[in-house]
Formats: structure tokens, sequence, C-alpha cells
């Protein structure tokens, strides 16, 4: 059934419009945008979707298809809702746009998706996008794409409570599809770089809890500053990671406590894997493109400790095979999924085989997507 259907069914008449914006997965540089670093994610074929219409009085009416749950607020007094997690990603958008100075009326919505929820492929900004485009164009808002992410980054830091970048909304909001986006979450700086050759970009998902992630994301983002500070008294016009050389950061390395220093030295390289890896798609060097991928899980694994013994199976997985040139942790970690480049033609062998393992190693099944 349409979006349009189930609106209609819910609320008696058609929507004014319905509006999607896409998932996405990182290709390389995790953990790198709260610290104004660099990030190379590509969307997804799998999208969130809003129904949107204007109401005459003050109310917010909300419903999800997926989790068969519906809410209402007043537009003027609302707070966050701990009954209805899905319905703040909506909420936070809202209160983004009146901080701006937006005049929004009451609305009905309807949302649902197929983006995999609490698999690190951003369905949550997904979400943030297609109510930023809705709200947009109903109410005829003043808002460039770049402006449209960062109201899905006001949301998700001051409404729901995570302290992320701007990566996942950025694509979301610019990204074309069979390109991979290079951002510089510091100036907004932006290119898209085309996946050349006969490759596939393959999302395994480990179908592992994510409940870690929110908690654990918001200490790291506490230990990075934590690291900064420090480098800040011998190096005072340094804002983040991002200004931290290989050479600082050795130089200060026996003075930072030994977690602060590792987890300092994931960022610092990771931004230097990320830059390297765009003038790899630009020469069509995918092999070692890859070999950064592998790279960068080994960061996240034992730098950064975001990884999981399920995740670190489907890296392990693919080490002996031919076909696949690169897998690593892709999202916040602790659960959720791989991202592989895979040879087109060995796409389905790959799946076959990582299935296998991965179901007599844990007795779970994974799930596999294309992006």
């Amino acid at each position: 059934m349409s979006i349009a259907e189930i609106h209609k069914n819910r609320f008696g008449s058609e929507p004014e419009g319905v509006y999607k914006a896409p998932g996405r997965v990182n290709l390389i540089g995790e953990h790198t945008d709260y610290n104004d670093g660099y990030v190379l994610p590509t969307p997804i074929d799998r999208h969130l979707e809003v129904s949107l219409q204007k109401r005459s009085d003050n109310m917010i009416n909300l419903y999800s298809h997926d989790f068969k749950q519906d809410t209402g607020y007043k537009i003027e007094d609302f707070k966050r809702d701990p009954k209805h997690h899905w319905a703040n990603y909506v909420l936070g958008v809202v209160q983004a746009l009146q901080k701006r100075g937006y005049h929004l009326g009451g609305f009905n919505m309807c949302i649902q998706g197929n983006v995999p929820i609490g698999a690190g492929l951003s369905s949550s900004a997904a979400l943030e996008t297609a109510v930023v485009r809705g709200l947009k164009e109903q109410y005829e808002l003043d808002l460039d794409p770049v402006e449209e992410a960062y109201v899905g980054k006001e949301c998700e830091n001051n409404f729901v409570g995570v302290q992320s970048g701007i990566m996942d909304q950025f694509v979301s909001s610019l990204g074309e599809y069979g390109k991979a986006l290079f951002i510089d979450c510091r100036t907004n700086e932006h290119s898209l770089h085309r996946l050349s050759g006969d490759v596939k970009v393959v999302i395994v998902n480990s179908m592992m809890d994510r409940s870690l992630a929110s908690s654990e994301y918001n200490i790291r983002h506490a230990q990075c500053i934590e690291a900064v500070n420090h480098i800040k008294e011998t190096y005072p016009t340094i804002k983040s990671l991002r200004d931290v050389t290989e050479e600082m950061l050795i130089e200060q390395w026996s003075s930072l406590p030994q977690l602060i220093a590792r987890r300092a030295r994931h960022v610092v390289t990771e931004n230097t894997r990320v830059l390297e890896s765009t003038k790899l798609l630009d020469q069509g060097d995918l092999v070692v493109f890859g070999e950064l991928m592998y790279d960068s899980h080994d960061s996240l694994r034992k730098d950064y400790e975001v990884s999981s013994k399920h995740l670190d199976l489907l890296v392990d997985f693919t080490m002996d095979l031919e076909g696949v040139l690169g897998a690593r942790l892709t999202g916040a970690g602790f659960g959720g999924c791989t991202v592989n480049l895979v040879e087109s033609n060995y796409v389905d062998m790959f799946s076959n085989i990582i299935r296998e393992r991965y179901f007599n190693r844990t007795a779970k099944k994974c799930e596999i997507y294309l992006a």
C-alpha cells in the first residue's frame, strides 16, 4: 500500500504531498564528522517517506505505519516523547525550524520506510530530511539543501540528544546514486566522486542490536574533546582533531592518557584515509581504496573500540575472498552493518558465502542489501 493510501485511510483525505529521502552507507571516514573532519558516504536505494497534509488548527498528528503507532501534539507546546521515539525526529525538525524563525501550522503526517531501523544506515537522518523537504514545500520555506541538512543535525543534537555530526543528513540531502560524496564537515565543501569499475557496494546487516551506540557515541565525542583540550596546551590554535597532524600526535603521545591517545589516533589517521580515498576514486584505483577500508576497520576495532564480535567476523570472513576489494564496519558501530566493495560478477557468490559462514559461526541470519 502506498503512503498516500495509508494517509487517506488514516486521516480521511489525500495528502497534499509525499516526500522521501534515502538512507546512506559510509564508505570510509567513521567518527570523523563530529571532529570537523572528512567523510565519504553514498546514498542507498532505501528510503523513508512521509505524507503531509496541513491542518487549520495547531495540532501535529503523526502515524508511523512501520510501528503501527499514532500520536499527537500541539505545535506551540511539545517536548521529547519517550514513548514514541520515532516521533521525536519529526518534532525535533519542527523545533529547529521554529528556532530559525519559521512559522508552521498544524499538520497530519504518515511515515513509512524500508531503511532497516537500527542497522546504522541512517534511517533517522532519512526521516529528518524527508520531513524537512515536506515542511519546506508546504510552508514555502527558504532553505537550500545544505541548510536542510543542518536542520536535521539540530534535531538530532538538540532534541533527540545524540551528538552526531553532519554526515548523515548531508548525504541524505545532497547525495547522488553511484557516487561517493566527499564532505568537509567544517567548511561544507563537498564533491562527488564516481565509483568507477565493475564493482558493487554491498551492505551486510549483522542483525545485532545497537543499543550501546547512542551512549557510547557521546562518550567518544567527549573523549575527542579531552584530547583536543590537552593538545591545545601546546598548540593553542587547534579547534578540533581535524587540525591535529600525525606529527603533532606523535609528539604529544606520551603525555596523553593512553585511551585518549588511541581515540585521537583513529580520528587523525581516518581523516588521512578519506583524503587519500578521494584521489584513489578519481584515479580508478579501487584495489588500494579497498585496502584503506580494511585499515579503517582495524583502527575502529583497536583504537576507537566501536566494533563488535559480529562485525569483526563479517569483515574477517572476507579476507580470503578474491572478489572482495575491501570491507569495514559502517555507522556508529556496536552492531549494525558492514560495507563491502565487491566485484559485480562475484556478488551472488559473496552473498551465499557470507550468509553460510555467519550462520555457521553465530547461528544468526544476516541480511544483505545492494547500495
